[in-house]
């Protein structure tokens, strides 16, 4: 559908626009929204970049249960005021370690007419998006209300090249599907691939963070930030207007939400740009959010680890220590009366020897899966009581293997797997998070596997997002860490509580060992996923063919850079330990990679193809430089440009072989070492599913001897 008709269509549905209008600019002046109620009072905006529009205009409001009256239309503007932020705040860790926080507001206060119920709109425009939400202010006319449906729309201006996964209630781990927007509904039932819960909802409901691609090169990025007390939205597409609208996560019984005033949204995001990397580069969703409310925050500190976790997932061993019950009651079942099944991962010996690879390579913690008892009848039997997360298997020394790894100089990670028994979970975490403290864990590694408890909830309702903020909250009070599988995808939370280092919330390398994901998944995750917090990926996989006949669809270049494209403060080497041994050239980088950043650059980047970005270690002052591939062979180009001038570095160089392929030869990989200055470039090779990391680092005259020069 043209433009034109497209305007023409908003019209039809709104009627002539209201002459009474607010326009927002942002500080650089560039980007232009615009706030205006239609004859019906019904509130709507859009937005322009540049002058050409990224947003045609569109409506905002709620249905309302048990409500005659929807908060739709029938406003008019009590008042507005207008505000400008500029702070520049430092986070605990991240991509950089000052962040601009710099907007110009927009406060709106509506007013129906019929009912007097008062609500609010606040806009902030950067000069790379926007962010708005509701607010309902304590008020006579409106106290408690439940949610029928959240009503804001997002107005294509066209029939974009989208990446999405599908509306779900219940998980994320899909692959990403590029497509027309207008060819979503026919591609939905191959895009819907089997996990472990899952609620889709719609033949045309997608999920955020959504990216996409207009066809005059607007890249264009819709999510929301600061998702607090509230379901997370999904994106519910009219394929013949191409206008989203905001679906919302219900709760067992269908209601999307319950909320009582003085109360607000989240803040709906939309960021665009003409150059892909300005998205990645974009703190939008973090700005958003508020700043830390831990005051003492030295004990937070990035982690890289190994892990009991890769040999389960491949079938190698399992978290379960018998195969003699069917059913476990907790306190009752004797497991010293039990025959182990000699697959048991997370024995004491077997441990050990992960501690023992830490130690020796620098590693600062070591996960261990399927310590505690109960791993049996875990899944799958909608079981409430199904863990204690505080007795350990007959085989697993808890106070042994604590006091070993503290002579190692080696932070252990706990594992919660709460089996989706939330209420179970909350029972008991107290007393497992003491037990971390006094093991001396620094870090937990919690999972929401299977459908809820309780029973009809779903993942990403309201009731489960104030779960996980309770996690993570409860975790601040014991000075503990949390990296959360399967929880709601991050929407910037880590900036108010930045002892949340890590979730899962997408497709990571686990999928890899269930039959693979797309060889490109990587390069679109840093546009989806990624936009609204770190993710713990797991990746370092250097044997591609696994134990149980699954191929990871990477080479082993693309996993050294993903330490760098995929940021997170908490990076696992996934891997048995026995695959870095046969690689020790290779396994240095990961050794080596920074995971705490004082700057990042964005090189190149066009999602679903390629991503290269440039990283500067907080403290070393060295510079990493990553870069994954799609499908396709390709050579990209990297100015040095960011290195200091009239210095000369070390650049070590990690990159596909001409033969590397990610299905038909992923081992396939050199090293080369060349000095390099700010005037160099280099002109690199991708394979397939492939990519290169780079460590440049300052040098001595003496270091660089012998070393070829890599001109400009």
């Amino acid at each position: 559908m043209c433009r034109k008709s497209l305007s023409t269509l908003f019209l039809i549905l709104f009627g002539a626009i209201s002459i009474h209008s607010q326009t927002l600019l942002s500080p650089g002046k560039n980007l232009e929204l615009t706030f205006q109620l239609s004859p019906k009072g019904a509130p709507i905006y859009s937005v322009k970049i540049g002058g050409e529009p990224i947003i045609q205009p569109s409506s905002l409001g709620f249905d309302l249960k048990n409500d005659e009256i929807d908060l739709l239309d029938g406003f008019v503007i009590s008042q507005t005021a207008t505000s400008t932020i500029d702070e520049t705040w430092t986070p605990v860790w991240g991509e950089e370690n000052q962040i601009r926080n710099h907007a110009n507001e927009l406060m709106v206060e509506l007013t129906q007419s019929q009912t007097g119920r008062k609500m609010i709109l606040r806009f902030r425009a950067f000069d790379e998006g926007v962010g708005f939400r509701y607010e309902f202010p304590l008020q006579e006319k409106m106290g408690y209300f439940v949610i029928k449906e959240e009503k804001s729309q997002f107005a294509m201006t066209g029939d974009h090249t989208a990446f999405w996964i599908p509306g779900d209630y219940d998980t994320q781990e899909y692959d990403f599907t590029e497509s027309k927007l207008s060819e979503i509904r026919g591609l939905m039932k191959t895009a819907i691939t089997p996990n472990a819960s899952q609620t889709p909802f719609s033949d045309t409901g997608v999920q955020t963070a959504l990216m996409m691609k207009s066809a005059d090169g607007w890249y264009i990025n819709l999510h929301e930030a600061a998702l607090i007390d509230y379901p997370a939205m999904h994106l519910e597409l009219d394929d013949q207007a191409m206008v989203f609208t905001s679906h919302l996560t219900p709760d067992a019984v269908g209601d999307k939400g319950y909320l009582y005033t003085p109360t607000q949204t989240p803040w709906r995001t939309i960021i665009a740009s003409k150059n892909a990397g300005d998205v990645l580069a974009s703190r939008i969703t973090y700005n958003l959010n508020e700043p830390s409310k831990i005051e003492n925050t030295t004990w937070i500190k990035p982690m890289k680890y190994v892990g009991v976790w890769w040999e389960m997932i491949t079938g190698k061993s399992s978290w379960s220590y018998t195969n003699d019950f069917k059913a476990i009651k907790l306190g009752e079942t004797d497991y010293s009366k039990a025959t182990p099944n000699r697959t048991h991962g997370a024995t004491t010996a077997n441990v050990k020897k992960y501690i023992d690879f830490a130690a020796k390579h620098g590693f600062d913690g070591v996960l261990v899966e399927g310590w505690n008892v109960g791993w049996e009848d875990w899944f799958g039997n909608s079981k409430d009581y199904v863990f204690d997360f505080l007795t350990p298997y007959p085989d697993f020394d808890l106070k042994g293997i604590a006091e070993y790894a503290r002579e190692k100089g080696v932070k252990m990670i706990m594992h919660h797997e709460t089996s989706s028994s939330v209420r179970n979970y909350e029972r008991h975490m107290d007393k497992a998070y003491q037990l971390m403290k006094d093991y001396g864990y620094p870090a937990v590694k919690s999972g929401y596997v299977g459908d809820m408890i309780p029973r009809g909830e779903y993942h990403y309702s309201q009731w489960l997002v104030n779960h996980y903020q309770y996690a993570i909250e409860k975790a601040a009070e014991y000075e503990l860490m949390v990296n959360a599988h399967e929880a709601v995808r991050p929407t910037g939370v880590a900036r108010t509580w930045p002892n949340l280092i890590g979730n899962e919330s997408a497709r990571g390398t686990e999928y890899q060992a269930f039959g693979g994901s797309k060889a490109n998944h990587v390069t679109i995750l840093p546009f989806t996923r990624q936009i609204g917090g770190p993710m713990d990926y797991t990746p370092g996989v250097f044997e591609m063919d696994v134990y149980n006949g699954s191929h990871v669809n990477s080479t082993l270049a693309n996993q050294l850079a993903l330490y760098v494209t995929l940021y997170s403060p908490l990076q696992m080497a996934a891997d048995f330990p026995e695959n870095y041994d046969r690689f020790p050239d290779a396994f240095q980088f990961i050794k080596d990679v920074a995971l705490d950043w004082e700057k990042s650059l964005y090189l190149e980047a066009e999602p679903g193809y390629y991503v290269t970005i440039a990283r500067k270690a907080k403290g070393s002052g060295e510079w990493f430089v990553g870069n994954v591939n799609g499908f396709e062979g390709r050579t990209g180009m990297v100015k040095f440009d960011f290195l200091e001038e009239g210095k000369t570095y070390l650049a070590e160089i990690y990159a596909d072989k001409s033969d590397a392929h990610f299905k038909t030869n992923p081992q396939s990989y050199e090293i080369k070492k060349m000095a390099v200055d700010a005037k160099s470039v280099l002109k690199q090779f991708s394979a397939p599913g492939g990519g290169y990391a780079i460590r440049i680092r300052a040098a001595s005259k003496e270091d660089l001897k012998g070393i070829k020069k890599l001109k400009s």
